[in-house]
C-alpha cells in the first residue's frame, strides 16, 4: 500500500463520524483510529493476509424533537434514489418507519445507507443528488 493511499484513508477519518478504519492490501494492514474528534488520526501498520474493510462509526444519539434534523454522518456523493433512473427513496410529505433507507452516501467506493432516525413525515429535503456533501450537511428534517 502506498502513502497516497494511506493519507488518503487519515484525511476520510477525519472528515467524518468514523472512529476506526481498518483496511488490508495483500499483506499490509493499515488501521487508523481516534478516540475523539478532537484528536488526530493515526495510523499503525501492520502483517496480515487477506483483503478487508471495516468501519467503525460514532454516531450520537440526541433527544426527541418536534422536528429531526437528518445529517450526512460522512462526507461523500449523496444518492437520493438506489439506481439511476429510478423515483427517489422519499419525497417531501412522505410518511417513513424508523430504519428506512432515505439516502446513500457513496465514500470511498463503499455505499452507506442513511436511515431515518425516527418514525414521521418528510418536512425538509435537500437539493443536492449524486452531489458532493460535507460531514454534518443537514440531508432531511422529519417531523
Amino acid at each position: 500500500m502506498d502513502l497516497s493511499k494511506i493519507k488518503t484513508l487519515i484525511d476520510f477519518v477525519g472528515r467524518s463520524n468514523i472512529t476506526e478504519l481498518t483496511v488490508t492490501e495483500k499483506d499490509v494492514t493499515v488501521r487508523i483510529f481516534r478516540s475523539s474528534p478532537a484528536e488526530v488520526a493515526v495510523a499503525e501498520p501492520s502483517q496480515d493476509t487477506g483483503s478487508k474493510i471495516s468501519l467503525v462509526s460514532d454516531a450520537p444519539s440526541s433527544a426527541e424533537k418536534t422536528s429531526h434534523a437528518v445529517k450526512a454522518p460522512v462526507f461523500g456523493v449523496l444518492h437520493r434514489a438506489p439506481a439511476p433512473g429510478e423515483p427517489p427513496f422519499v419525497a417531501i410529505g412522505d410518511a417513513v418507519e424508523e430504519g428506512q433507507t432515505l439516502f446513500i452516501i457513496e465514500a470511498m467506493k463503499v455505499f452507506n445507507t442513511i436511515a431515518a432516525p425516527r418514525f414521521g413525515r418528510i418536512t425538509h429535503l435537500t437539493d443536492i443528488d449524486n452531489g458532493e456533501v460535507e460531514t454534518g450537511d443537514l440531508l432531511a428534517e422529519i417531523a
